[in-house]
């Protein structure tokens, strides 16, 4: 099966210089762009469920830019808007540095893990034990705090987004020799679209653990997978898999 049509499940890229541009000149393909998501903040009458108070806490700890952009609306709507006195906890210094977006940075308020895993992040949270802990989370997320309570940390986790699959068609789905998925939602839109796909000869490329672990209990087989070291980026992986297809 040839292949010329790959449908990447993400949005068009930013920039001119994006590797998958090289991609479709090197090989002949065309790749379209569609988000198979869309992250959406819970209302403020669906967070009021939670019964969770956003001036009761002295700290927020974001472990992503996706936390920070839908904790900011929600604050807005509940006319809750953190004080300037509130200390911020981020999983890297990358998502510390978007809070500029948000804020006025202060270095003594924002503080982050140096290495980027959550574990450091709770030794730094450990020497502010004093602050009460609120943490935005996905409707679906991993659940990071068995790292905070092994520090004997007290972080209270509050739903304040969720996925929404996106619609597209079982005949779109079908004109395209090749699907490229990035995370777990992305293959559970793929099925609530079209609750009796089957492969076939279609192909499956995608990206991260969590991602192969959703295909493979959808008795998917996976035709190009990573990171992996020599093929860290997406991108990378798709290249090297059309070069072994010539």
């Amino acid at each position: 099966m040839d292949i010329k049509n790959i449908l990447v499940s993400q949005p068009y890229p930013t920039s001119d210089k994006s590797p998958y541009f090289d991609i479709q000149r090197k090989f002949g393909v065309t790749l379209t762009f569609k988000p198979l998501i869309r992250i959406e903040s819970l209302s403020p009458k669906e967070f009021r469920t939670q019964k969770i108070s956003i001036p009761n806490f002295t700290a927020i700890v974001f472990t992503s830019k996706t936390a920070i952009d839908h904790f900011f609306k929600l604050a807005e709507e509940l006319r809750a808007k953190p004080n300037e006195e509130m200390q911020y906890f981020c999983q890297t210094e990358a998502v510390a540095l978007y809070l500029q977006k948000f804020i006025v940075f202060r270095k003594r308020k924002v503080h982050h893990s140096k290495s980027g895993k959550i574990e450091d992040l709770a030794l730094v949270m450990k020497k502010h034990n004093t602050e009460k802990f609120l943490m935005p989370v996905a409707e679906v997320h991993k659940d990071e705090i068995p790292a905070f309570t092994k520090a004997k940390l007290k972080v209270t986790p509050a739903v304040m987004y969720r996925t929404v699959s996106m619609e597209i068609t079982s005949e779109e789905i079908s004109s395209y020799d090749m699907l490229v998925f990035f995370t777990p939602s992305g293959i559970q839109s793929l099925y609530e679209n079209m609750p009796d796909y089957q492969q076939g000869d279609q192909r499956i490329g995608l990206f991260g653990p969590l991602t192969a672990k959703a295909a493979e209990e959808h008795g998917l087989r996976i035709d190009a997978k990573g990171p992996t070291p020599e093929l860290p980026s997406m991108a990378s992986v798709l290249q090297k898999y059309l070069s072994d297809q010539d």
